[in-house]
Formats: structure tokens, C-alpha cells, sequence
């Protein structure tokens, strides 16, 4: 078959993203594409990181293909929020094409309904490489619909869905990403002109264990595979050597996490430092050898989700960490020289003042490299979405990352967590230049001290604010 694989994610469309210019390759999407052409079929791919809607219709229309495919990138964030304007995007160009639309998202996992009747013509609702296999084999005429798993469809304006698909937790099974298929010479150069270096994505597990109750996890659970090391340290070679890549993205969501991986790790690499940041957690970071052993794999950087600073919004959060485990995490790392970077989330259930205060605190006396900050926002699927969803108003999706508006009520007023948003961005830039030795860094510190005091004085009155309930409506 002739087919045409992208993704629902257009970066132009999330202003935010565009404006990072730190664009990576759709690496879910690759993986299904390199599938799709080592079955034998045709593929042609289009680039929704680099490309636009409109330009996606014109290669459509340009030529006939037997298929459409809308495979979003499960290793990216961006694509687990559900934003609006994605989904809205779509539809659209769903609702103009006249061949078969086979549709592979996290929101399409949520509301299959959504997406049926609005012109798609199946939404895999599982692990979607080999749904989307048979999917192809079901349109050749080779397979009966009815015995695939983990996909959803209309018959007879009636949506059925099929059962639930079990997970390939053989990972080397998988191919390789098709970069062939991609321009990474943009996106080097790119990378070059904005950031000085070349950063390519890479994963070396699916799933996570933990339970954070805010967490989407709609397709692998509380599940975890890994890859093998020696295939990982043979793919960052390999890019590094043909493709001019010098640093690398981890995508995971805990790198690291399987027992004795690291050391496997260390060992497959031989004399090759791949510079690289990951995603890790305060608890897994002070435990044995880990940060060491990060730090003699080539890690530079490490983000983790620290969330508050206060231990009872932690605990209601089912984080499972102790706020002492991120002061001692920050420690190591600097101990190691390794960057230690913070998520931050504000106004969860029950946060008041003095949780946000003790947040403040955790990162004026830590100064992480730098901060991540955003609102709690209920996904689809999880248990925090079924604690607040009968307190959400009609907006129940941002529209695009940078929307971070609060879609329940919570302790204070939605403009109170935008000025709070400021007010602690600029709080930590003036510690942060405070702090610096640089002398050119002595006007930003003046200027972030005067940005901190004018949205001290915006956050002032809302801090006596109060109410009969946390989900008592704003006045």
C-alpha cells in the first residue's frame, strides 16, 4: 500500500515550542514508519515538527495514497496534554481527505468518539505499532477487522471497540527510527544557529512504575521495559558518527530505572561520552551509584519532577519522594557536576500559602540550573482527572502549552496562579544572578529584583484570601 504517515502535533501551531526553536524529530512516529516500510508498503512521511497543516493537504492532494496515518510521538510530553488546537487540526484535515485515516494519540486513546465522528476513520486505543500493521493488512482485504486488537471504529454509526492489546515488552524487537526519512540537516541547523550544538531524541524504555496521581499513563500503565544498553550506545553512536549529533535528549520517563542497566550501560559505550540530559526522580538519584554512574555514562543534565516543597502536597500528589530526598538529590548532583533542573506545579488540591511559600523556599535555597513551572492539570485517565472532574468548567484542554490555565477551581483565583507563575520566575532569576560572579549578570539581577517586587505586590492580596472550600467558586 501507498501511505502517508505524520502526526497531530504541529509545533508551528504551539507558540511556546516554535518560539524554543529546539525542535526533535517525532520519534514515536519514526519508529512506526520504519515498521510500516519493513512490512513492504510504501510510505511517504511528513514532518509536522517542521511542517505546517496547510503544506500537509498540498502533499496529500499531490499524490494517491491507500492510506493516512496520524501517529503521534508517545515519548514527547506535548503529546500526552491533549491540547485543543491539535485536536481541532485534525479534524479539519481529516474532514479533507477522502482515503482511510487511521489515527494513533494519546486523546485519541481517551475519546475514540471524538475522533469517529469527526472523520477518522479508526483510533488505536493500545500499543500502536503492530495495530497499525494489521490495520493496513485489514484495508489490503487480508484480515478480518473484528480480530484486531486495540482499536476503535464505527460500524453502523455505532462505535465498537475492540479488546485491549497486550504490550510488546521485547523492545529490541522494534526498529530503529527512520531518520532517513527526515531532514535532519534542518534541524541541525537549527540547533546550531539558536543553541550552538546539535541535540537529537533517543528513548531506552517505555512505561514507569511510580504513581503519581496527576501522571497520564494511557498506554503503558504502571509498566516498565527497557531497551538493551549495547543497542542504545550502537544507536547514539551511530547518530553522533553520520549525523553530527552532539548531544542527546532521553526521553524516558525514569532513565535508568532497571537494575544493573546503568552499569551495562557504562560497559557498551567502551571509550564514547555522548553528552545528554534525562528525566529522573529525587528518590532513584540518592540511591546508591546512580548519580555517579550518570555522571561517568556523559549525563549533563537531569530534570526532575520536584512539584512542591511541601510534604503534605507531595504525599497527596502519591508522589512517593521526601522533600529532603530532592535537597539531598541536588547535592549529589552538584557534588558530581552534574546540571539538576526542577518541575514545579502549583495549585494542586489543598495547596494554600504555605505550601506555596515552602516551594519558594525549596528553590531559593537549592537554585536548581533551572525551573519548569506549571499549573496541575487533570489528563484524561487519571486518578487526580477523577478527584476534580466533576468541579471542571467547559475548557477541559489547554490549547497550547503555554496555556496554563487552571480548568478547576482551586484555593485562590486563576489570575492569582498567573501572577504567582511570574512572581517565581523572576524570584529565582535574581537568586540565580545574585549568586553569579559574572558582572554582565548585575543588570539582570537588578532587573529581576524589580520584576519580584512588582509581582509581590500583584500576589499580596490574595494571600489572606479565603474560602469556605478549596473548590468554592472565585468571586
Amino acid at each position: 500500500m501507498r501511505v502517508l504517515v505524520g502526526q497531530s502535533y504541529f509545533r508551528i501551531l504551539d507558540r511556546k515550542e516554535y518560539s524554543r526553536a529546539m525542535p526533535y524529530p517525532p520519534l514515536g512516529t519514526l519508529i512506526c514508519v520504519s515498521m510500516v516500510k519493513n512490512a513492504g508498503h510504501e510510505v511517504e512521511f511528513f514532518d509536522a515538527m517542521l511542517g505546517t497543516p496547510d503544506e500537509f493537504i498540498v502533499k496529500y492532494t499531490k499524490d494517491s495514497y491507500d492510506a493516512v496515518i496520524f501517529y503521534d510521538d508517545e515519548f514527547n510530553y506535548l503529546t500526552k496534554m491533549s491540547l485543543s488546537r491539535m485536536r481541532e487540526t485534525v479534524l479539519s484535515l481529516a474532514s479533507n481527505i477522502s482515503s482511510p485515516v487511521i489515527l494513533y494519540s494519546s486523546d485519541g486513546i481517551y475519546h475514540p468518539e471524538e475522533y469517529l465522528k469527526g472523520g477518522v476513520d479508526y483510533v488505536i486505543t493500545g500499543e500502536g505499532e503492530y495495530a497499525v500493521l494489521e490495520l493496513l493488512e485489514f484495508l489490503e482485504g487480508n484480515r478480518s477487522i473484528e480480530g484486531i486488537r486495540g482499536i476503535a471504529y464505527l460500524e453502523r454509526g455505532e462505535i465498537r471497540q475492540t479488546p485491549s492489546r497486550p504490550l510488546h515488552s521485547r523492545l529490541d524487537d522494534f526498529p530503529d527510527p527512520a531518520y532517513e526519512l527526515v531532514d535532519l540537516q534542518k534541524y541541525r541547523l537549527i540547533w546550531l544557529e539558536k543553541h550552538g550544538y546539535f541535540s537529537i531524541n533517543i528513548t531506552t524504555s517505555r512505561g514507569c512504575t511510580y504513581k503519581c496521581n496527576w501522571c497520564s499513563k494511557p498506554l503503558w500503565g504502571r509498566t516498565y521495559n527497557v531497551h538493551s544498553a549495547s543497542r542504545i550506545a550502537s544507536l547514539m553512536r551511530m547518530l553522533s558518527e553520520k549525523w553530527g549529533v552532539d548531544h542527546f535528549w532521553i526521553t524516558d520517563d525514569i532513565f535508568g530505572m532497571k537494575k544493573g542497566w546503568l552499569e551495562e550501560f557504562l560497559n557498551a559505550l567502551g571509550d564514547f561520552r555522548p553528552r545528554y540530559k534525562c528525566l529522573s526522580r529525587a528518590d532513584l538519584l540518592i540511591k546508591g551509584r546512580t548519580v555517579e554512574l550518570l555522571k561517568a555514562t556523559g549525563c549533563q543534565t537531569i530534570w526532575i519532577g520536584a512539584e512542591s516543597g511541601s510534604q503534605q502536597i507531595l504525599d497527596r500528589m502519591e508522589k512517593g519522594i521526601k522533600v529532603e530526598d530532592i535537597y539531598r538529590a541536588v547535592e549529589l548532583c552538584r557534588n558530581h557536576n552534574i546540571e539538576i533542573c526542577f518541575f514545579i506545579q502549583f495549585g494542586y488540591m489543598g495547596e494554600n500559602w504555605e505550601d506555596i511559600e515552602a516551594t519558594r523556599q525549596l528553590i531559593r535555597e537549592t537554585l536548581p540550573d533551572d525551573i519548569g513551572i506549571s499549573v496541575s492539570y487533570p489528563l484524561p485517565g487519571t486518578k487526580f482527572y477523577e478527584m476534580v472532574k466533576n468541579k471542571l468548567g467547559r475548557k477541559r484542554h489547554w490549547v497550547d502549552s503555554d496555556d496554563l490555565d487552571p480548568l478547576f477551581p482551586g484555593t485562590y483565583p486563576r489570575e492569582f496562579y498567573k501572577k504567582l507563575h511570574r512572581l517565581v520566575h523572576n524570584e529565582y532569576r535574581y537568586y540565580k544572578y545574585r549568586n553569579s560572579k559574572k558582572p554582565r549578570d548585575l543588570l539582570k539581577t537588578f532587573y529581576h529584583f524589580v520584576m519580584m517586587k512588582g509581582y509581590e505586590k500583584k500576589v499580596k492580596p490574595y494571600r489572606k484570601t479565603r474560602y469556605l472550600t478549596i473548590f468554592a467558586q472565585p468571586s
